[in-house]
């Protein structure tokens, strides 16, 4: 910050006088910036980055649906079926670990254990069987 020198009551009156000045004008550029609530949920946005910065962990807002759904319910399920009877600790343990838990899982990986239950209740078909070389072809 610049060196003020105030010498003399005039000195600070005029420097109360820029101070107020500048205030009001910060304070119409808040406004400005919050006056819709369009325009306060996007200065929201600004908080989080875009781009992850390296070795930095996908947030919320870069999540897939899978993603952001088993954020979600995942504790929920767990609070409502597994630790039915626990008390608050417990169970704000159980939020707190499905929450690091749900970083994992995305579409790919729900998709991928989709896959792998699916290939366990296909039927398989068989071959038809091979008798060789019909009598009647070209080839007897």
């Amino acid at each position: 910050m610049d060196e003020l020198n105030i010498d003399n009551i005039n000195d600070l009156r005029a420097e109360i006088v820029r101070l107020r000045a500048v205030r009001d004008e910060q304070g119409k550029a808040l406004a400005k910036r919050f006056n819709t609530p369009m325009t306060a949920l996007s200065t929201l946005y600004t908080v989080f980055p875009n781009e992850a910065e390296e070795g930095a962990k996908n947030d919320i807002f870069h999540q897939d649906l899978v993603g952001v759904a088993s954020r979600i319910f995942l504790p929920m399920l767990l609070n409502s079926t597994l630790f039915r009877n626990s008390n608050i600790l417990i169970k704000g343990l159980v939020g707190l670990f499905s929450q690091k838990a749900s970083d994992y899982i995305n579409e790919d990986t729900v998709l991928g254990i989709w896959d792998k239950v699916k290939t366990l209740f296909e039927k398989k078909k068989k071959p038809a069987p091979d008798y060789g070389i019909p009598p009647e072809s070209e080839a007897s």
